[in-house]
């Protein structure tokens, strides 16, 4: 009703705040699209740079740091709604600090403290805001600042993304009690990262920036989660849906395959591509293949505008590279994926029981190297001796050496195992692969650490992603684990773990 009379009179005055914070990423394009349609629309768009809110979020942005990374945002954002063709003279931008340390503004903020409850606080930021045990006042104070935002930036409604919305309900709870009207919320779905959970600047597995390279998406994506016939939970078709579709208007989206491999394919609706990923006429590599052309599509003008030495200093300048005790930069953290994890065939040429142990082996395993390794296995209650002795397996070569009851293990031998763990069986390696060769997946192919660091749980994180599928193949994040002589099954256990 209230957008309704506002539109009987005249054009609606909306605005979307962003805190400048991480570097944003390709899921911004989602609230991109909307603030389009919103401008073709009429309405008066404001978009705020929210320094300050980025300070009070348990200080992700220093203070040192707030006025780079505004400016980083408005040079990266102008240059997105420019790839978006969306005209920049429609748009008014304002910093957060220019209105918030103002006299008014500072007693409204005193005025709110002393009528919202520390529960109200806490559970309008519980989305939004970093979650500690012993939150900082500065978190507190957040909601009720976006909340103000509304009545200083003279706007009808704001408009974010759906973990927004306790913050939209304290607002329209608490403005009416410092006399100012409520306002109206517009809210945009929130898209799976490219591991599958929220995209977000604090993991890097998780997103693409803005200013990645075309081969750098192209390896992102080829890494991301997209399960075989998973619509539910799948980054790339929730990207499709929310910005690729809509950036098409009404063009189709294409996908480019060989004869041999279905030949090429278009769709004029999300929902004719949705139906088609269900039911598996188009594959993971498809997906990921049409997606990556489109996001380097959108991309190139954002690309090619922070080349400039001007843009390429804001940015060195806004998100320093942390440096080495020893004045050295220090290299930029790895995704984690499982091309991290040396995982190769072995074959076990010696095999006694542990003579301190009653439910483990003690394996000598030959993984291509000059000597074979001693491996310490806990398979004793669960596969027979003499099934194990001569079999090809599947080692885990670059963790740190620890000792097993008084024996060095060099290794680890990976098995499917049900939820209870009565059940463990030793993968199945193919016929043909040959003692010291890689197991890895085609789209994760990257050298592996010399040695994981075991204070960081790498292999840990990568074996939540680790299963095996209906047809008892081992998989990570949908693709298959394999040999050069083909894929690694599991004897028996469907869906089941690897560990």
């Amino acid at each position: 009703d209230r957008l309704e009379t506002i539109l009987k009179e005249r054009d609606v005055k909306i605005y979307w705040g962003t805190a400048t914070t991480g570097k944003p990423h390709i899921a911004y394009f989602v609230p991109m699209i909307k603030l389009a349609d919103f401008l073709k629309a009429g309405c008066e768009v404001t978009v705020l740079f929210a320094d300050l809110h980025g300070y009070l979020d348990n200080m992700k942005a220093p203070w040192e740091l707030l006025q780079l990374r505004a400016k980083y945002y408005e040079a990266v954002i102008k240059a997105m709604l420019k790839s978006l063709d969306v005209p920049l003279e429609k748009l008014k931008f304002v910093t957060g600090t220019d209105f918030q340390l103002s006299r008014e503004y500072t007693l409204d903020v005193y005025r709110l403290s002393s009528v919202v409850t520390d529960h109200d606080a806490r559970k309008a930021g519980a989305e939004v805001v970093k979650q500690v045990a012993h939150p900082l006042l500065s978190g507190l104070l957040y909601p009720g600042l976006q909340a103000l935002d509304e009545e200083y930036l003279g706007v009808d409604a704001q408009f974010g993304g759906v973990d927004q919305r306790k913050i939209f309900m304290f607002a329209e709870k608490y403005l009416p009690l410092l006399g100012y009207k409520k306002r109206i919320h517009f809210m945009n779905p929130m898209i799976p990262g490219l591991t599958g959970d929220k995209m977000s600047s604090s993991d890097p597995d998780s997103k693409i920036d803005l200013i990645d390279p075309p081969a750098a998406v192209k390896k992102k994506i080829n890494k991301a989660f997209c399960e075989p016939g998973n619509v539910t939970n799948n980054g790339l078709l929730s990207f499709s849906e929310f910005v690729i579709f809509p950036y098409l208007g009404k063009g189709e989206f294409e996908i480019k395959r060989k004869p041999e491999h279905g030949g090429d394919v278009s769709y004029s609706t999300f929902e004719e591509l949705k139906e088609a990923y269900r039911t598996e006429q188009i594959y993971p590599l498809d997906l990921k293949t049409a997606v990556a052309t489109y996001i380097n599509q959108l991309l190139g003008p954002i690309v090619k505008e922070f080349q400039s030495k001007e843009l390429k200093k804001l940015s060195s300048q806004a998100y320093p590279v942390a440096n080495t005790k020893g004045g050295k930069t220090a290299e930029p953290e790895r995704p984690v994926d499982i091309s991290r994890i040396d995982i190769r065939v072995g074959k076990i040429v010696n095999i006694e029981p542990h003579p301190d142990a009653d439910s483990l082996y003690v394996e000598k395993i030959d993984v291509g190297e000059a000597e074979p390794r001693t491996v310490i296995s806990g398979l004793r209650k669960f596969v027979p001796q003499d099934k194990l002795d001569g079999a090809l397996v599947a080692v885990v070569c670059n963790l740190k050496p620890a000792n097993m009851r008084g024996i060095k293990s060099q290794g680890m031998l990976l098995c499917a195992s049900d939820k209870d763990h009565t059940t463990v069986e030793v993968l199945i390696v193919p016929e043909g692969s040959k003692p010291g060769e890689r197991i890895t997946s085609d789209m994760f192919t990257d050298p592996p650490d010399s040695q994981l660091n075991p204070k960081k749980k790498i292999f840990e994180k990568v074996q939540t992603d680790l299963t095996t599928n209906a047809g008892l193949e081992v998989t990570y994040k949908g693709e298959l684990l394999r040999t050069s002589a083909g894929p690694l099954v599991a004897p028996s256990l469907v869906n089941a773990a690897i560990r």
